[in-house]
């Protein structure tokens, strides 16, 4: 007989649905194999996926057998749902990872380490923090997989402290680009130095030939003419829209992460950057959907992605 599905429709997913339906491992546990597995049980290490390959183990606690564990036939392994996942070896109870994947995808300007460490009574700092920094790292998805048609924006925006008396005023801060696709996804990335090849090089990556590319009248962004419709707005002149030409969309974007940053984090090095960016394009791709849908849309990124403490510690995440 075919159990009751757990998994509610997006438009329910509140935190509240989350604490009550899923406050203990095992519903939670259910929860994340109706996610993943939505046609059935799949070994994530062959990749067999008839119900008569693979067969659920019943928990024995005296034996150490765990909740959970299945069998492959086929490979002759044992998995959990956590298998191949950024859960995978993680100490923290999946009901708590399921608020803290809510509170990510539902809170507009993020949501800090040390508010999840004080709301879900996390041992430390250090294990909230690699928490979050494991979600971030799942919700990395190239915006712009192959080139697209349409009208873009891109703009270069500036994140840090202020600059010490005396020194250049973009001393120590980390630049950030950005590429809007207007009315879809944007793209944003951390690099070290702004320069007029990187700039028209994401351009040249991202957009068809031809399509109507707007920016601001850095000189940085003067070679585009050749290959794409560009036009840009005189901010130093005090325009900033001229018909449809304009920056406001990719404006708009960085003022969000600026106020996450600013008001939420406080202080974001350079070699972490990349994943809070991975989060704000998360949730600026998924703006339209409910906070439910946009959960449940997040939790489908964590297969395949593995984040250990090492690569963290070199700043290669």
């Amino acid at each position: 007989m075919k159990r009751k599905s757990l998994l509610p429709t997006p438009e329910d997913l509140t935190l509240d649905e989350i604490q009550s339906r899923f406050a203990t491992d095992e519903t939670a546990r259910a929860y994340l194999e109706e996610i993943r597995w939505p046609n059935g049980t799949v070994c994530p290490h062959c990749k067999a996926s008839a119900r008569k390959l693979i067969w659920k183990i019943k928990e024995n606690r005296a034996k150490k057998i765990r909740a959970g564990l299945y069998h492959c036939s086929v490979c002759d392994k044992q998995f959990t749902v956590t298998v191949g996942t950024i859960f995978e070896d993680s100490h923290i109870p999946l009901r708590k990872w399921l608020v803290a994947w809510y509170l990510l995808c539902s809170s507009k300007k993020g949501i800090s380490s040390l508010q999840i460490q004080r709301m879900l009574g996390l041992g430390s700092y250090r294990t909230a923090l690699f928490m979050m920094h494991r979600i971030r790292y799942a919700l990395q998805h190239p915006a712009f997989i192959e080139k697209k048609m349409g009208t873009f924006e891109i703009d270069e925006t500036y994140i840090g402290g202020k600059a010490a008396p005396g020194s250049n005023k973009w001393h120590n801060k980390a630049a950030v680009v950005a590429l809007v696709e207007r009315g879809g996804k944007i793209r944003s990335q951390y690099v070290p130095r702004v320069t007029a090849e990187n700039l028209q090089r994401i351009v040249q990556e991202s957009v068809v030939v031809t399509s109507p590319v707007y920016t601001d009248d850095s000189h940085a962004y003067f070679g585009l003419a050749e290959k794409f419709a560009h036009q840009g707005v005189k901010h130093m002149a005090k325009e900033w829209v001229r018909g449809e030409v304009h920056t406001n969309t990719v404006e708009s974007a960085f003022s969000l992460l600026k106020r996450g940053i600013t008001g939420t984090f406080h202080q974001v090095s350079k070699k972490h950057l990349p994943l809070y960016l991975n989060e704000f394009d998360f949730r600026y791709n998924n703006r339209k959907s409910t906070d439910g849908e946009r959960t449940i849309a997040a939790l489908k990124t964590a297969e395949g992605k593995r984040l250990t403490l090492k690569p963290l510690k070199r700043g290669s995440a």
